[in-house]
């Protein structure tokens, strides 16, 4: 039986990926491009209604928007790397997890930015990135899916929208979510927001959050679920002095707390499953 649900897994994963490898190009929609034909993008907010609005004042669509000033604020921090092979896997990975949430049709992309450090960053309405340094440093696919799932529980959940709307008000978010043709002074504001709070990171509770959901979501793809947990352990031999580790350590709880508090969630809900580790990161790459 285990055998035929690992095929069927297989399968599905498999159509996802070339789906996902298909309608990837390397722009944003919304920053000068697109990652496919922006008219066939389903309407979220008659998909979802109301209960998108877990964000005091702000719609999908609204969402969406400063997810992309956001993104655009990233960008302008570090580039995209420049291997289609490497872009192509991820954001296929990404896709096929994304496709295991309650928000699948959210504009999901995925992206590797060209930093050699160890990081991964989330923006709202679906927009994620993580650095070529953390790619690397993968040993297994599982790996890096509880990465890529960890971000994605940022999305679901919302954790950069409450941000703002705790330490700035709803007069920023709402200027967040209108920048276009807005004059210099808050497009100013936004940059400089953007900015300081991925230099601060989010909450530690919604960190916690997003590894809970990102062990969730990396199971329910038919992934090694303890994928997420051998990262954490990997960065408890890591430095915090590090350069390449530092702005990481610096914006998360310790990793020894993370995974404390994933303990419970892990023997309780996870001890029994086994998924897919998926193998070296780099054989995939080389399949494209």
């Amino acid at each position: 039986m285990k055998s035929i649900v690992k095929l069927c897994v297989g399968l599905v994963m498999a159509l996802a990926w070339s789906s996902a490898c298909a309608q990837f190009s390397f722009k944003i929609p919304g920053l000068g491009g697109s990652t496919g034909n922006n008219s066939n993008t389903p309407d979220i907010g008659t998909i979802f209604g109301h209960a998108s609005k877990m964000v005091k004042g702000i719609d999908e669509p609204e969402e969406i928007q400063i997810g992309q000033n956001f993104a655009a604020t990233l960008l302008g921090a570090k580039p995209i790397m420049a291997d289609e092979h490497i872009q192509h896997y991820v954001n296929a990975l990404g896709h096929w997890l994304a496709l295991q949430t309650e928000r699948p049709d959210l504009p999901w992309t995925f992206a590797v930015l060209e930093d050699p450090g160890f990081n991964a960053f989330a923006t709202p309405g679906g927009y994620i990135f993580v650095t070529r340094g953390l790619v690397q440093r993968m040993h297994n696919e599982s790996e890096l899916a509880g990465v890529l799932a960890h971000e994605i529980g940022h999305v679901l959940r919302k954790h950069h929208l409450k941000a703002v709307q705790k330490n700035a008000g709803a007069e920023l978010l709402g200027d967040l979510a209108s920048t276009r043709g807005a004059n210099s002074e808050i497009k100013s504001t936004v940059v400089n927001f953007a900015k300081n709070l991925y230099a601060k990171g989010l909450d530690k509770d919604d960190e916690f959050e997003a590894d809970r959901l990102g062990v969730v979501i990396a199971a329910r793809a038919g992934y090694d679920p303890f994928g997420l947990p051998a990262v954490l352990q990997m960065l408890q031999e890591q430095s915090a002095s590090d350069n390449n580790f530092s702005l990481l350590m610096k914006t998360h709880p310790p990793p020894a707390d993370r995974l404390d508090r994933l303990d419970a969630l892990m023997a309780d809900k996870f001890d029994t499953v086994a998924g897919i580790s998926g193998g070296i990161v780099a054989d995939r790459i080389k399949g494209f």
